[in-house]
């Protein structure tokens, strides 16, 4: 089986689809197996996005893009701070 990225739109649908199929009395497996997905992404994806619109999940991940960018800024500036700390020491 071919691996696909679902974007943010599609998850949240998928959900609601899910949702809509849960209420009429299906079982779960035969709701991930309707919208294509498993037991174990349909519990990921619930936890991560459960009860998001799709604009505030795709706030949600822009802001996780960020977080993770400035996360690596901040640990290269720690890494030049801590070369130039090593390099200031004397040598003796």
């Amino acid at each position: 089986m071919s691996r696909t990225r679902h974007t943010t739109e599609q998850i949240v649908n998928k959900l609601r689809q899910a949702d809509v199929e849960l209420a009429k009395g299906q079982s779960i497996a035969a709701v991930c197996k309707l919208i294509g997905i498993t037991d174990q992404t349909y519990y990921r994806w619930r936890k991560e996005y459960g009860g998001l619109k799709v604009d505030q999940a795709k706030r949600f991940k822009e802001l996780e893009q960020e977080n993770a960018r400035l996360k690596r800024l901040l640990a290269d500036a720690e890494l030049d701070k801590a070369i130039l700390r090593e390099a200031a020491r004397p040598n003796f």
